[in-house]
């Protein structure tokens, strides 16, 4: 784990890996679209490609532009070192891959995100790999399946799309006591509101797509920790090649520096609409860790900041009255995404839990009629008096 830097996190935002000087005098961080960097001699091209001299050869491997992206992450999540991703599944899927083989076991949860669960129950059982999914928020379970040995923990927390708590210091200190490697899918919190690294987890995952970029305009994911496991992760992605783009990494950047700003909006927001829609006739359930009847709230409370953008209601009237509400909904984009400036709003099925089945999802405790709200940075009247006129549709 990196020391704790003495700039506050907003600062952090603006300046990390970004002091410059950079080329001309550029005020911001240049984008680099070479796909290949040219060297005076070949003595000193052999010592670039050989990691003796610093520099670039080819941006499937590296480049100045996710260099600095990847610097500012590690010093956001409080970590040694970071890689970037053409996606945040690719992110995912390199950092299982570059750290399992066959014959290994995977401990994890039930609830992780949809693409995740289709990774640990189709893909990683061919390759040999053993994954042993607990109950989410069960940890005595969690904690003995662990203990059987293991050598990788994965958690997510708060879960997609049902906001479940996971003690992440809990569990990672039980996959550390049997040198099992740790790793936290912080999509939801970002380093705004919770640093798994300073809890114990070796390596934090983030879909930059959603909170860190901000703007719904880029795919990208990044994992941040252990200098040495990231290294084996990057070597991974130099050879599979789900690169991020130098004008993707440069849209990175430019949404992080208003990270916080964002996210104290983000949090605000849905803990307001969540207070709200709790005591409104028209819903049957609501689903945020900052309410204080959440059953994961003290957990949330000692290891977050601030409880996320992202909520979950189930609306009365069962799956006749889900497209009455959901198409009502005028302040709200209808689409598989979350994270953005722009609230978004829809249904597991077609957004977190598209790849499976509706008896997946049930077994996944994930409702048919379940509503994933991400509420974006609009004045909070405007979407509560735009949820209100949607649901009196029931």
């Amino acid at each position: 784990m990196a020391e704790k830097n003495p700039l506050h996190f907003d600062t952090l935002a603006v300046w990390a890996a970004e002091e410059g000087p950079f080329p001309h005098g550029a005020a911001v961080t240049p984008i680099y679209s070479a796909s290949t960097f040219a060297h005076e001699t070949l003595e000193v091209w052999h010592q670039v490609a050989t990691g003796l001299a610093p520099g670039h050869i080819y941006s499937r491997n590296t480049n100045p532009t996710l260099a600095v992206l990847e610097q500012k992450m590690a010093l956001l999540d409080g970590t040694e070192a970071a890689v970037s991703f053409s996606t945040g599944m690719a992110a995912i899927s390199a950092s299982l891959l570059a750290l399992l083989g066959s014959g290994d076991r995977v401990v994890s949860i039930r609830d992780s995100y949809g693409g995740t669960n289709v990774l640990f129950e189709e893909f990683l059982p061919r390759y040999g790999i053993q994954v042993t999914l607990c109950d989410t928020t069960d940890f005595e379970n969690a904690e003995v399946e662990i203990a059987k040995g293991c050598q990788l923990v994965y958690l997510e927390t708060p879960t997609n799309p049902t906001l479940k708590i996971i003690d992440i210091a809990r569990l990672c200190q039980a996959a550390r006591a049997v040198g099992a490697v740790s790793i936290t899918d912080n999509t939801f919190a970002t380093p705004v509101n919770q640093q798994p690294a300073r809890l114990g987890s070796d390596l934090v995952l983030h879909s930059a797509t959603k909170f860190l970029a901000g703007h719904s305009d880029v795919l990208a994911g990044i994992v941040s920790g252990r200098r040495d496991l990231i290294k084996k992760i990057h070597h991974f992605r130099e050879i599979a090649g789900a690169t991020l783009s130098p004008e993707g990494a440069y849209a990175v950047l430019r949404g992080m520096k208003t990270l916080g700003l964002r996210m104290a909006r983000h949090n605000s927001n849905a803990q307001t609409i969540a207070e709200h829609l709790l005591t409104h006739p028209k819903v049957q359930s609501v689903l945020y860790p900052g309410l204080p009847s959440h059953p994961g709230h003290a957990i949330a409370g000692r290891q977050m900041r601030g409880f996320g953008g992202v909520l979950s209601f189930v609306p009365r009237g069962g799956e006749a009255m889900l497209a009455a509400v959901l198409d009502a909904l005028k302040l709200a984009q209808r689409a598989a995404h979350l994270g953005g400036v722009a609230t978004t709003a829809g249904p597991p099925k077609v957004t977190s839990h598209v790849e499976l089945s509706p008896a997946e999802r049930a077994r996944a405790g994930i409702p048919e009629t379940l509503i994933r709200y991400s509420v974006g940075i609009e004045d909070p009247t405007d979407l509560i008096a735009d949820l209100d006129q949607a649901l009196a549709r029931i």
